[in-house]
């Protein structure tokens, strides 16, 4: 534990939840040009990272109901960004795979997400961009923790 106690660790988590959220509202104002919904490109990006997946466990990463995740699965699909395919182990399971419209439509996405926090970031001096290089690399250890 470190010596500044444990207020202080939750007054930071606390300050670091918040900045985390403004952060991600800010750069999320890109997705919009994706044509997609932030639900939509969330599963996407799950898909488009982890591989193909069951709906079921593309519902359980997304935190939402099978239902909810079919409706979503069929708009990808519909848009041509989504395919279902047999899971060559078990022929009964079907999961959601990319295709390579939908790969490019994500990795589109996070490039302006991307330039844009990229953008913010130039306004910074040098010593504030190592700094948060720095808290960078200690929240990736956070992450995977």
């Amino acid at each position: 534990m470190s010596t500044l106690g444990v207020k202080h660790s939750v007054d930071l988590a606390d300050r670091l939840h918040s900045a985390a959220i403004h952060v991600l509202r800010r750069v999320a104002r890109e997705d919009a040009a994706s044509g997609l919904g932030g639900a939509a490109l969330s599963a996407l990006s799950v898909i488009v990272f982890g591989g193909p997946v069951s709906l079921g466990k593309l519902a359980e990463a997304e935190r939402v109901r099978p239902p909810t995740m079919t409706r979503t699965v069929q708009g990808l699909e519909a848009a041509g960004l989504v395919a279902r395919e047999q899971d060559p182990d078990d022929g009964r399971i079907v999961k959601v795979a990319a295709t390579p419209k939908g790969i490019d439509v994500l990795q589109a996405a996070r490039s302006r997400r991307i330039a844009a926090l990229a953008s913010a970031l130039d306004a910074l001096g040098e010593r504030d961009l190592r700094t948060l290089e720095r808290a960078a690399e200690l929240l990736d250890g956070l992450a995977g923790a």
